[in-house]
């Protein structure tokens, strides 16, 4: 028996690309677009009307932009959060932190090839939390200082390091890179089994819901930066 196809509502005030979009993914056999949605409002309106499985959600939007829309739709008030894969484009939003801070489950740029868009919606739609390695670095990294602040609401620095084990810190460092699972046991020469333990292990303590709060609140509070 074949599992349903993965349910996508489009996000995004540009006529062209939200068409470009939608051939994108109703061209995939396990995935069926099922709504659109041209500002903030109305992207709110139809994941809570709809019930997508995966929201793909731009930042720059009208009458309400893409990060409170998030924020709206996976918020810790949110009896049933939705998963948000935000696509945004680099030196022009410069709030995608916020927009993880949000809740979003990922971020993925705008120019990415259609195959990493398409595996972007099936990561998300897993449950997995989706970092584009080759932007994680240079896009976080490039906001660390606005990122420096201690935030109120999670451990400090001191109190993340002693609740981690050494290796633990390793591994969330290599998150923060952006890194795979694949990678970091490469780097670490263990088994990615060994590193999914682990991953477990660092949001359990830090009690985080996925890698993409792991890595904002990494450089948050300083454990890593964007010169490292």
């Amino acid at each position: 028996m074949t599992d349903p196809p993965i349910r996508v509502l489009i996000c995004e005030d540009q006529a062209l690309v939200r068409a470009g979009y939608i051939t994108i993914f109703s061209a995939q056999p396990d995935m069926d677009v099922i709504g659109e949605a041209a500002d903030g409002r109305a992207a709110v309106e139809a994941a809570r009307r709809l019930r997508p499985d995966v929201v793909v959600m731009d930042i720059r939007m009208p009458i309400l932009d893409g990060i409170e829309a998030t924020r709206q739709l996976t918020g810790p008030d949110t009896a049933d959060p939705a998963k948000v894969l935000v696509v945004t484009t680099f030196n022009v939003d410069e709030y995608v932190y916020e927009a993880l801070k949000a809740g979003a489950g990922g971020f993925l740029l705008k120019d990415a090839p259609p195959a990493e868009l398409v595996n972007g919606v099936r990561t998300i739609a897993r449950g997995d939390s989706l970092l584009a390695p080759a932007v994680t670095r240079t896009l976080i990294g490039h906001f660390a200082e606005r990122l420096r602040p201690a935030d109120t609401s999670r451990p400090a620095r001191d109190e993340i390091v002693r609740a981690l084990t050494r290796r633990e810190l390793e591994v969330l460092e290599q998150i923060a890179a952006g890194l795979s699972n694949a990678e970091i046991a490469a780097t670490l020469f263990i088994t990615p089994e060994t590193v999914k333990t682990y991953v477990s292990r660092i949001l359990t303590k830090l009690e985080l819901r996925d890698r993409v709060q792991a890595v904002v609140l990494a450089y948050r509070v300083g454990l890593v930066s964007g010169t490292d």
